[in-house]
């Protein structure tokens, strides 16, 4: 896919690669995620890999909507390593969203996929 064939986003999807762009930076995770609630207000998290408990970055923003009482979610995005699991967008599928932007590190989107 060319760089003309990428799919733009929207400024409030934009807005997601940007948070999830630097919680991906903050913490040098391998990915970063950022989701957006049916009300508008976003969560972005980073992968989490600690003895104890491990999650995705999108089940980490997932769990941080879903703990601040959001109901749906309307957009989700994913920066950094290209690979999502099944549970991981099975999280986000439960609260409504139904695509995935995934992009590079850079924040061009390399694919969009349905939940």
């Amino acid at each position: 896919m060319t760089s003309s064939e990428r799919p733009s986003l929207s400024d409030e999807d934009d807005k997601l690669v940007t948070l999830a762009r630097g919680a991906k930076a903050r913490t040098g995770a391998p990915q970063g995620a950022a989701v957006r609630d049916g009300d508008g207000r976003t969560y972005a998290a980073a992968t989490v890999n600690l003895p104890s408990l491990q999650l995705s970055a999108l089940q980490a923003a997932v769990a941080i909507a879903a703990a601040s009482a959001a109901e749906s979610l309307e957009a989700a995005v994913v920066v950094g390593e290209p690979e999502v699991n099944d549970a991981s967008r099975a999280a986000a599928r439960e609260l409504g969203a139904d695509r995935l932007v995934l992009t590079d590190d850079k924040g061009v989107v390399q694919s969009q996929i349905p939940l």
